[in-house]
């Protein structure tokens, strides 16, 4: 399964690839959700950790663009952000997202999200590219 990890912190995505890569999942990174859209396009992408606040396009504009394109829309999102306010919390699921951790996070939270989000998709039968 290859998972995009989108976040402006540098750091912040090299501990997520090496939490994800290992679980055993090929990751693929973007320094924001423009870059994460040309990624999207390029790259055969199951799974997306976005973060929330970052430049040029934030994880909130980013779940809305994926979530309102029919061949994309089936990508889960988990919105991993330091942003531990309800209301944030209430806009990543509006926008689309599928789960919400706040930071700081660790591998097995990640990994827990993760396959609690492919179990449903797979018992609904929601599941696009995955």
């Amino acid at each position: 399964m290859k998972i995009l990890v989108v976040d402006d912190d540098k750091t912040t995505r090299k501990l997520l690839s090496l939490y994800l890569k290992g679980k055993g999942y090929e990751v693929i990174t973007a320094e924001n959700g423009l870059d994460a859209m040309e990624k999207v396009g390029t790259e055969n992408i199951n799974f997306i950790l976005t973060d929330m606040n970052m430049p040029y396009m934030d994880g909130i504009e980013l779940t809305k663009n994926l979530k309102s394109d029919p061949s994309l829309s089936n990508i889960p999102i988990v919105m991993v952000t330091t942003e531990a306010d309800e209301d944030e919390k209430k806009r990543a699921f509006e926008a689309g997202a599928d789960d919400y951790l706040v930071k700081p996070t660790n591998a097995d939270q990640i990994n827990e999200s993760i396959k609690k989000i492919l179990k449903k998709m797979f018992s609904t039968g929601g599941v696009g590219n995955v």
